[in-house]
């Protein structure tokens, strides 16, 4: 993603040397996005049909919770928004009066995503705003191995240079500390000016060279472990993501148009890697089609992401985990901050503060949501879940439940890669719902709010019943060729 991005960007006037090796491979598990994928992709002059033939893609309109909040129950986080806004007042706040009056039905009833998601239909969102199908967004389920040999040809076509290698040790300028070379486990040394480190979690560079230091998250997101295997294709893809909470952690199902992926993250503390790897593979829906990998991880991030002139992207810069497949938007998310402060010879150190402060503050909004997922349950069945009753919540994220639990507020911030809709699906399906709704609603009580919201549920039905399914539209937009 890097290579390709700069060499779109940069490409003509600066030289760019991608180092890898075919020995490491991809991690190749991050098959889920989020909507910012395609505005990516969309920079680089990706043509959408192009990318899901050449990655066996498929849609996603959201991610299917299961179990997080009792063990017998499902919620939706959906791409867009719920409702459509009525009497100048966000929808939910009238949603919210009329739930706890006991008069209409749960928030996925409102969501086009979940409407349509739940019928197995897609289509692209509708252009004209008065329509209810206009009100979602989608991202994409691919193989990010194809992925990431789409996006290598694509550098290269536009002139990177790839060698072929693996990177043994780094040497430093004795003045500045910078890295002035890379040398190859086969003798072989690269220059440059700056360095992408992209060495993955061992950070060959920005932790092994550069020694920048850990910031550990796991008291927050005791996960450390991952069990991963692709099955066959059984019955229809899905527009969305599956996931389901387990004993001591949490299953995901990613459909694509070949296969279908699964995972089980899970910490070990609370159960071990057989015990993981016999769950994952009872709960499939075909056959494995490979051997299952195992992932070893620390949630946290680097200290500095930018050190000197070595910027750290992926999980050399961190680990968040999967739950809402925000893994590729960090990469994303980083390239593309580094992109807006390119710097020259001189290496501002000033550019790089800039850098670290913005990416310090994006893994903290996203950790911050992702505890969330943790803390609001009621579960208390297994050694995992009790743990997580007993985690002292951050400061940030404690300040927004408390908005929420005591006024029904939505304090998402500008800027926030999850945004008022994403926190509202959580805290309603995990069980945190506001003593009282916003005063606003009492005063505009001459608005027929239930009759209202009956409206937009009935519209998003009538929408939903009228795409194609899913499956038949990938097949005649995007079928990629059996492999």
């Amino acid at each position: 993603m890097t290579a390709a991005a700069l060499a779109e960007a940069v490409g003509s006037t600066v030289a760019i040397e991608l180092v890898e090796s075919e020995a490491i491979g991809t991690v190749g598990v991050g098959e889920a996005t989020i909507p910012p994928i395609r505005h990516f992709n969309t920079r680089l002059g990706i043509d959408e049909r192009t990318f899901l033939k050449e990655t066996q893609g498929s849609y996603k309109l959201g991610i299917e919770f299961v179990g997080w909040r009792t063990g017998s129950d499902s919620y939706f986080h959906p791409f867009g928004q719920f409702g459509a806004e009525f009497d100048q007042t966000p929808f939910y706040q009238f949603w919210l009066a009329e739930h706890l009056a006991g008069r209409v039905g749960r928030i996925d009833d409102y969501s086009m995503a979940w409407g349509a998601a739940k019928k197995g239909r897609f289509c692209h969102p509708s252009r004209d705003r008065a329509n209810m199908a206009s009100t979602f967004d989608y991202a994409y389920h691919f193989d990010a191995t194809l992925y990431a040999a789409f996006l290598r040809r694509y550098a290269e076509e536009r002139g990177a240079v790839r060698t072929e290698g693996r990177i043994g040790s780094a040497q430093l300028d004795p003045e500045t500390g910078s890295v002035a070379s890379a040398r190859l486990e086969d003798g072989r040394t690269i220059e440059g000016d700056l360095f992408i480190d992209c060495s993955g979690f061992g950070g060959l560079l920005i932790e092994k060279a550069l020694h920048t230091g850990y910031e550990d998250w796991s008291h927050w997101l005791p996960c450390n472990r991952a069990v991963a295997v692709p099955c066959e294709k059984t019955g229809p893809m899905l527009p969305y993501t599956r996931s389901t909470a387990r004993e001591a952690g949490w299953q995901w199902r990613i459909p694509l148009q070949h296969r279908t992926g699964n995972g089980y993250v899970h910490c070990d503390a609370f159960i071990s890697e057989e015990q993981a790897t016999e769950t994952l593979l009872s709960n499939l829906d075909g056959e494995p089609l490979a051997d299952v990998r195992t992932l070893r991880f620390t949630t946290g991030r680097r200290r500095k992401f930018w050190h000197r002139n070595v910027v750290a992207i992926g999980l050399s810069a961190g680990f968040m985990e999967p739950l809402e497949s925000t893994s590729l938007h960090l990469i994303q998310y980083g390239i593309l901050r580094l992109l807006a402060l390119l710097p020259d010879q001189d290496m501002d150190p000033f550019l790089a503060a800039e850098y670290n402060r913005l990416t310090a503050q994006e893994y903290e909004r996203i950790r911050d949501f992702l505890v969330l997922h943790y803390v609001a349950t009621e579960r208390r069945d297994t050694e995992l879940w009790r743990y997580c009753a007993q985690t002292e919540v951050p400061d940030t994220l404690t300040y927004k439940m408390e908005q929420f639990r005591r006024h029904g507020v939505l304090s998402a911030e500008d800027g926030e890669l999850f945004r008022n809709p994403s926190w509202l699906a959580v805290y309603l399906g995990q069980g945190v719902v506001p003593r009282k709704a916003p005063a606003v609603t009492k005063l505009r009580s001459g608005v027929p709010s239930a009759e209202r919201i009956e409206d937009v549920r009935r519209a998003i039905e009538a929408a939903a019943n009228d795409m194609p399914m899913h499956e038949d539209f990938v097949a005649r937009y995007a079928a990629a060729a059996q492999r």
